[in-house]
Parts: C-alpha cells; structure tokens; sequence
C-alpha cells in the first residue's frame, strides 16, 4: 500500500514537473500544436535529459504511432517525457507499474530490459473498425470478418490471418499484392496466416511504411500497439496519395500571393490540407485561419464553416451548430452536419475536442477527397510525373523511418539532412552529427543546406560511390542526374551490406556475378530449366525467372496454375506480380516493382535478385 501511495505521488510530481515545462520553456517553438525532433531535444535538456541527436529522432519516430511525419502531439510528449524520468530516476524498479488514463491501455513492451510502455487508445480502435466496415462490406473475400465490432477487442482478432490487411493495402495503394499471393482457403493454418502476415509487412514496406520492431507473429498475435500503429500508415498513406499538384492540378487554386509553382510543390500534404482549410474559411467570412489539426479545430467552429462551403447547395447543411455552447454537443452537431454529405469518418465528439491528431486529420483528408470544391484557375501546369524509380527510392527511405517522411523526392533531399540519416542507417553511425546544420538561419540557409548536402557526397566517396561531377550544390537543386545517380547507389550499398553481413564476407567489385551464379545454380539445384546470363537478360520480361526462383528457395510456394504463358505484356506483369508477392510472402524485402521485371530495368532486377539472395542465405541460416 505504501508503495502505491509513494507511486501515486510520483506521478503528481512528474505531471508537475512536466506543466512547468510547458509554461516555462517554449517546446513548441513555431506554435504548430506538434514537437519536432530538434524542439524535443531541447525540451527534455529543459528537464534534465539529455540525449543524442540520433536517440531524439529515434525517440519522435517511436513515439507517434508510425506516422513518421517528424513531429509528436503534446500528450505523446507527456507520454514519452514519463516513460525518460522513470527510466532515468527508478531505472528497472518501476518496470512493471503501468499508467492509465483516460481511454487508453498502456501496454508493457515484450522485452524484459525496457521500461518502455505503449499507449493504445479506444479512439484509434474505434475509427479503424468503423473504416473497415465502410469500406470492405462489398468484398467477398471479407464478409465473414464484417462488421466488427468497434467496442471491443474484435479488430485484434479479425486481422490475426492477414486478409483484411492485405485487402487495406490494396485499398490504400492498389494492385499492391496480387489476390493470387493471398492465402484464403476456409481454414488456414497457423503457418498460412503468418504467411500472409509477412505479405502484408513486406508490401507495407514497398509503399513506404515503416515496420521496425514489427514481426508476423505480433500481427498474429494482436499486438495492440503495433496493429493500430501500421494500419494508421497504411490508412494515412492512402488518404493522401492524392493531395497533390500531378492528380489534382485544381490545387493551384491554394497559391498565396507572390507563391511560386516550384515552392507550393515543396508542400507536404497535410500543410496542403491546412491551406485548404483556410482558403474555404476566407470564402466564408468567419475570420478563422487554421495553423494545426490540434488545438485550432478544438472548438468545431473551423470544421463547421468548412463543411457550410464544401458541402453540396441541395445537402442541407448549415451553421446552426455554431449557436451551440457546450464544445462536445457542438462537435456532436458538426459531425451530422458532416454526415449529410457522407463525411462522418474517423472521428467523435471526443476526439474534436481533444484535439487527436492522427484522426483529425484522417477526417479532413477524407473531406478534401470528396468535396475538395476549388475552382478552376487559368495557370499552365507543367507535367508533373513521379517516375518509378523515383517511387521506389522514396518508398525505400520511408520504409527506413526517416523522418520527416519523404513525399517529394528531390525537394525533400535538397537541405541533406534525410540522405545523411540513410547514410547513418547504411552505415551505423558514420555520421559525425555535430558537422550538421539542423536549424537554418534565414540568411545563410542555402549555404547550410549545400553544407549538408557536400558532407553527404563526402560520405559517399568514402564508401566508394562513384560520384565524378557531382557536387553537393548539385543535390540541393535537385539535379534529377546527379540526385538519382547517388540514391541508387545508396540503395544498392545498403542491399549489398544485408547481403555481406548474412555471408560474413565482405563486399567485392564481382558482386553482380555472385548473385548471378547463384540464382542459376540454385535453380540448377531445383531441377528448373531456367536460367539467367545477367541482370539486363531479356528472357526475364516474362517474370517466370523470377518465378522459379522463389520457388527453388521456398519449395512448393508456387502455384504454377496462377503462372501465364507470358504471350502478351498483360500476363508478363501478372507473372511479376506474383513472383514479387509470393517473394515477399516469404519474406524478401523487395522495393521494385512488377514493371521493372516485364521492362527489364537492370539496376531494379539486380535488387530483386539480392533480396532473394538474402532470403536464401536467411532460411538456410535458420535451418
């Protein structure tokens, strides 16, 4: 009893602590309603703890549920700065206390060494439940899992084989897994379902979510923390794949004054999202303007005078909720207002007036998707395409945990700071930290950001990148030539380094004809008839290659009834499709992408056959 009590008084000290904090130093410098990494870092010196910069990053990353937008809300914060102090003040002794509040369960992590907990909130459960049933009640393959039910556990256990999982990827960014990967028979096996819970990882990391610290088995297994946290990346992706200028050019409408085309590209989606808010608040003369999807939406009245200039003229919807002085019973009204245009989604009363992040925005990018209602602008839009292999190596570094997430290939590399965390990742701890500008000074900003960009090309010529010609000028301007011909070899070091380290060899100049001979004599072992002369043999645009080989590596994974005869370039992708999937299914950690086989892209083909070189080397291993 004694020991609750001094726990108990614990707590209220921290809470003490951490409210002085708040008040007495400026965490959240630019008042955006988010921490990013270079403010934690000072807020926890402020009380005391004092971290590394790549802990700090790691710590943002951990701790906003797979967002990796670079930023954590203010109750994250509170969360993270009580799990620090009682690391750092009771160590291990406190390890198995755990702090509730409100809706949420904190769960304490499998590993007997961590004093970290997890938080899960009833919110979060409540709107991916409600998502799944809106969205897959049309779907045969998951009518027996529908509806869940949103007040209970019943999500844990309905995605425990995979296929609603699956089945959201493909929602979020189609044609991702191919249905003939998925296993679906009536009743699967604990083998087949974890299965199928590696596909839905290894996709999940080919459109750029991250999975750090997530095995199938969790999957399986329910793992609260580590369920919400992928579904919301997958969900979060899908809802702002098309917030922007290539799919939806209306968007010039958003300019401001004197605003360059070249410099509202550089945008991320959500601050996209947020002057969207704001232009339809000037149409409505209410005098609000937005600057987060926190504190600033709290009292509904933004989200009302949005839906008012959104919503169809015969919708009915009006601002009569505005008269409403209770906070929750206005949301409560704002939210049927929204459900008028068939736009009550993801959140509650609850969650509007407490200001939840992740689901607040999830409800505006729903709203901007299906009324965005801007109008036309006379403005000539130069072709914007992201090719694949720019695709890919956006997805690869999101799939790594960079932060803040990549959605502009060249734009977000230009001030050098993702490309020298992918170098720290590429090799651990290469980085000398203290050589980086992380804050820009107005003034001298280009000259910062071509600083960084310089130690990353030092970097790549110390890990023998060839890299003739190119400067780091050449990175921050985004020249397309220089920008790819570095990230490809970065991609392809870090391939080659799983590949070196499972082999305990180190990495040598005939690497390419390593893996080449060993595909053909592992399917000279399988008894296939195939084989392969190089990474640019056309015999691989029929994807039956790759085909064999996975089956060579994981015997019997193959259904040869789902493989074309390759006659056309339709069957051709469909054949590369299911190699990549089945390959994934197994465990290859594969970026490229179908085309890149049926094209035969020698660069991307030579990254598909080292994964599968990888998963090789990785099973025998584990036999």
């Amino acid at each position: 009893m004694i020991i609750i009590i001094l726990f108990y008084y614990y707590f209220i000290i921290l809470n003490f602590i951490f409210i002085h904090v708040l008040h007495c130093t400026q965490i959240d410098s630019d008042k955006s309603g988010y921490i990013d990494a270079r403010e934690l870092g000072k807020a926890l010196e402020a009380v005391g703890i004092r971290l590394p910069g790549y802990e700090v990053r790691q710590l943002v990353s951990s701790s906003d549920s797979g967002v990796r937008d670079g930023k954590i809300d203010i109750e994250e914060f509170k969360n993270l700065y009580t799990e620090l102090k009682m690391k750092f003040d009771m160590k291990d002794k406190w390890k198995q206390f755990i702090v509730t509040r409100d809706n949420v369960k904190t769960i304490p992590q499998a590993s007997t060494t961590s004093t970290a907990t997890h938080s899960v909130t009833d919110e979060e459960c409540v709107a991916y439940s409600n998502f799944i049933n809106g969205n897959f009640s049309d779907d045969p393959d998951c009518r027996k899992y529908l509806p869940i039910n949103p007040n209970t556990d019943d999500l844990y256990q309905k995605i425990n084989d995979g296929i609603l999982l699956c089945k959201m990827i493909n929602f979020s960014q189609p044609d991702t897994i191919i249905e003939t990967a998925i296993n679906k028979h009536q009743e699967l096996t604990v083998y087949q379902k974890l299965e199928n819970q590696m596909l839905v990882l290894r996709s999940a990391q080919a459109i750029g979510c991250s999975i750090i610290n997530i095995g199938p088995e969790d999957l399986c297994a329910g793992r609260h923390h580590l369920v919400l946290g992928l579904i919301w990346q997958i969900i979060r992706i899908g809802l702002l794949a098309d917030i922007n200028l290539q799919t939806n050019p209306h968007l010039v409408a958003l300019l401001l004054e004197g605003e360059s085309l070249e410099d509202f590209m550089k945008l991320s989606p959500e601050e996209i999202l947020i002057r969207w808010v704001n232009y339809h608040l000037a149409r409505s003369g209410c005098g609000r303007k937005i600057h987060n999807f926190t504190t600033d939406i709290k009292d509904s009245i933004a989200y009302i005078h949005l839906l008012n200039q959104i919503a169809p003229e015969d919708a009915g919807v009006t601002i009569a909720p505005e008269r409403e002085s209770n906070l929750e019973a206005r949301a409560e009204k704002m939210l049927n207002e929204a459900d008028k245009i068939n736009c009550r989604a993801f959140i509650s009363a609850k969650d509007v007036v407490r200001g939840f992040y992740r689901l607040n925005l999830a409800f505006v990018a729903n709203l901007f998707n299906k009324h965005p209602k801007l109008e036309p602008v006379e403005m000539v839009i130069p072709e914007i395409v992201e090719t694949r292999e720019e695709k890919t190596y956006r997805n690869w570094m999101n799939s790594l945990g960079v932060n803040p997430f990549v959605y502009h290939f060249y734009s977000d590399l230009s001030d050098g700071l993702i490309l020298l965390q992918l170098f720290d990742i590429i090799k651990h701890e290469c980085v000398n930290w203290d050589k980086v500008v992380k804050e820009f000074k107005s003034n001298r900003a280009m000259m910062e950001k071509i600083g960084n960009c310089n130690y990353a090309v030092e970097l790549g010529k110390e890990c023998k990148f060839t890299l003739v010609g190119i400067s780091g000028k050449n990175i921050h301007d985004g020249d397309k030539t220089h920008v790819l011909a570095l990230v490809w070899q970065m991609m392809r070091v870090y391939t080659l380094s799983i590949l070196s380290h499972i082999k305990q060899s180190k990495e040598g100049a005939n690497i390419d004809k390593e893996i080449v001979a060993w595909a053909n004599e592992k399917l000279k072992e399988a008894g296939k008839s195939r084989s392969i002369t190089g990474f640019n043999d056309k015999n691989l645009t029929t994807g039956k290659a790759v085909i064999d080989l996975v089956d060579a590596i994981s015997p019997g994974s193959i259904n040869y009834s789902h493989v074309k005869d390759a006659d056309t370039d339709e069957e051709k992708l469909e054949n590369a499709k299911y190699g990549i999937c089945v390959a994934r299914r197994n465990g290859a950690r594969i970026y490229a992408l179908p085309e890149d086989i049926v094209e035969v892209k020698p660069k991307m083909v030579m990254t598909i056959f080292a994964c599968l070189m990888i998963l090789d080397l990785e099973k025998r291993g584990k036999q």
